[in-house]
Parts: C-alpha cells; structure tokens; sequence
C-alpha cells in the first residue's frame, strides 16, 4: 500500500517522496537521508520516531515550508523543488493543510475566526461545516474567545479543526493528539479518519504513541534519517 521506492502508480498517487534528503549545517548526519514513500488519496500514514529523529523536518518538507537538499518531492505529480515562495503559498492555501504542534493560531482573531480562516482564504468557506466541526471538537462555547484565553489543549483542537475546516487534498498532522487527554485524542483521530474515507484526504501524520499509529492505514518508522 506504502511502497517505499518512490514510483508513482497512477493518478491516485498524491503524495511522492523519492530518495528526499536533508542535512542542516553544522549537524555531524543529515537528519533525512535517502527517504523515500508514497501516499494515495484517501489513505493514512502513520510516522513514527524517537525525539529528534526528523518527523517534525519531514512533514515541514512535505507541506512546502522548507528546501530540502537532494531528492524530490511530488504532490499530484507535480514537483516541489521549482516553486518559489509564492506558488508554494499558493500550495498550503489551496491544496495542503498542516496541523503543527505549535497551533499557529492568529492572536488577533476569535476561536470561530480561526476555525474558518484557512477555509475563507481558499474561498470554500462552509459554515455549517465549521459549526460542526466546532461542535465535534468540543468548541462551540468557546467560539468568542481569543487563543490566549484557551490552554493549550484547547488551542490544539482549534488548530485540527481549521485544518479540517479546508477539505484538504493533503493533511499534515504533526503529533496532533500531543497536547490532548486520551478521550479527546481519541475523537479527534475519529474526525481525521473520517476526513479520509468522506474527502479522499491523503493523511501523513506524525506521533510518538504506537497506539496512535494504529489507528491508520499504514505505519513507517524514521530512525537516524532512514526509514524502517
């Protein structure tokens, strides 16, 4: 289902990883070495690793938000390495979608703000589907507040819901259920497999807990640059 060569088998093919490395300066290895995979549309990844293995520079690679040294990276067939900043802005707006662990949440704007942002920007702006999603999530009372009035358990289910709220081709979750108590992250996967069997999402998402990872279609595990 996940072959690890980087051939593309077809238009279902999203995402395509080929022989991808990374090295940051000053770093004795390269953190990414010769990773190569394949994702379709409508399956799930999980990606494991120990703490600093280059989960977190993977997944940033793959949404466009970094250059990577060797290799290439294809969504739709389409290779990342010429685009310049604002194609691949383009690409995040329209295309991908990253759940980070740091939320990014706009200070300025309110938890119902937030949720919509990335959907209004991609002008698919749905908003019943937001409600939803803010009722699913367990937001809806919390919709006039400001991210700096929410913890941070709260602000996470912000962000997985703004990512969600775009209908993305491609969603990327890095440790999305890292800051959640169990019921919660466990209704939170809930949501992001459903995403995947309604949509025809491609899931790559990062985590530390094997648990999780089985919860997903596939699981690879990334061990001093190299997968395995």
């Amino acid at each position: 289902m996940f072959p690890l060569d980087g051939t593309d088998r077809g238009p279902s093919v999203l995402l395509t990883i080929d022989d991808l490395t990374k090295t940051y300066p000053g770093a004795p290895a390269p953190v990414l070495d010769g990773i190569s995979l394949t994702l379709d549309a409508g399956q799930s990844l999980a990606l494991t690793g120990e703490s600093g293995s280059g989960k977190s520079t993977l997944l940033h690679l793959a949404a466009a938000l970094d250059h990577f040294d060797g290799g290439e990276i294809r969504i739709d067939g389409a290779p990342l390495s010429p685009l310049d900043d604002a194609a691949r802005a383009a690409l995040r707006r329209t295309t991908i979608a990253v759940v980070f662990q740091q939320f990014n949440l706009v200070p300025s704007l309110t938890v119902g703000a937030n949720l919509a942002l990335h959907a209004r920007l991609a002008d698919r702006e749905e908003p019943d589907r937001t409600r939803h999603l803010a009722d699913r999530l367990g937001l809806t009372d919390l919709l006039e507040r400001y991210p700096e009035q929410l913890s941070g358990g709260q602000q996470q289910r912000v962000a997985i819901g703004r990512a969600l709220a775009l209908r993305p081709r491609l969603l990327l979750a890095d440790e999305p259920t890292g800051s959640l108590d169990e019921v919660t992250g466990d209704r939170v996967m809930e949501l992001l497999r459903e995403l995947v069997t309604e949509t025809g999402t491609a899931l790559f998402l990062a985590t530390h807990s094997p648990r999780i990872a089985a919860t997903l279609g596939a699981h690879i595990h990334l061990s001093r640059g190299r997968l395995g």
